[in-house]
């Protein structure tokens, strides 16, 4: 099922032997646009300091009470390494805390989740003796903060669109499976759905996502709603609108994705 990021922020956090906190932001990489982390706001015993979770540690949410329940107790958490959630972070963190959950580093492989198809296979014994497939530099930054990308500008082709104002993600792989795009200062006020994997190019340090798409091509998208269901019989008539294949059939990007980047930038 497919969910808005922003109404999941806000969730309790719940390990194995008490409250962790809640989640007060997402980490999303920029290459496989697929959600690495939540962030979690700890207190009490963890001190308040902020830690990232990842999906591979989830046990289940209860969409009813908002509340993820993690394969965590509050130890391992209090314990886990230290990193500024507040900035991008590299791959060798991402290895650091990968390690420390005895999880496999997941990039550099063709899949979303490395050679795994869902984020909870990573946790299973098989699978914690496989070693990170290549090297990587210290500024290789490829995790982005979800909350600051809200509201970066889109432009299509041929002129402004809009600027991001949610994502909608897959509660069980945990790919952002759409961009929701707010057009109020052009096209009066509509808000439309538009794939990740249609941004040829990202621009940090200006804070704008340039579409493969023209001004028109995003008029003939249906307008969206939050009410709106979106399934497999919704979804192809999204895409033919604007001659795009449908996502789940389309959406092998390729490890090196065409963005620009600027490590200063969340």
């Amino acid at each position: 099922m497919l969910r808005s990021l922003k109404d999941l922020e806000g969730y309790l956090i719940s390990a194995t032997d008490g409250e962790i906190g809640s989640v007060a932001n997402f980490l999303f990489d920029d290459q496989r646009w697929a959600i690495r982390y939540l962030v979690a706001e700890t207190g009490g015993s963890l001190g308040g300091r902020r830690v990232l979770i990842s999906p591979s540690s989830f046990r289940k949410a209860d969409w009813s009470t908002r509340d993820f329940h993690v394969a965590l107790t509050i130890d391992s958490v209090k314990d886990s390494p230290n990193i500024d959630t507040d900035r991008p972070v590299c791959r060798q963190h991402e290895q650091n805390d990968f390690s420390y959950y005895g999880y496999p580093a997941c990039w550099g492989y063709a899949g979303v989740w490395g050679m795994v198809a869902d984020p909870d296979l990573l946790s299973e014994d098989t699978w914690n003796e496989v070693p990170a497939p290549q090297s990587h530099q210290p500024d290789d930054m490829h995790l982005r903060s979800a909350r600051h990308v809200r509201g970066y500008h889109i432009q299509g082709s041929d002129g402004p669109i809009g600027h991001v104002a949610d994502f909608l993600v897959d509660d069980e792989t945990w790919e952002l499976r759409y961009l929701v795009v707010d057009t109020k200062k052009w096209w009066f006020g509509k808000k439309v759905l538009v794939s990740p994997h249609w941004a040829k190019r990202i621009s940090w340090q200006e804070e704008k996502i340039h579409l493969d798409l023209t001004r028109d091509a995003i008029q003939r998208i249906p307008e969206w709603s939050p009410s709106a269901s979106i399934n497999r019989e919704y979804e192809p008539r999204r895409y033919d609108s604007c001659g795009r294949p449908v996502d789940w059939e389309d959406c092998a990007r390729p490890v090196d994705a065409p963005t620009q980047h600027d490590s200063a930038s969340r």
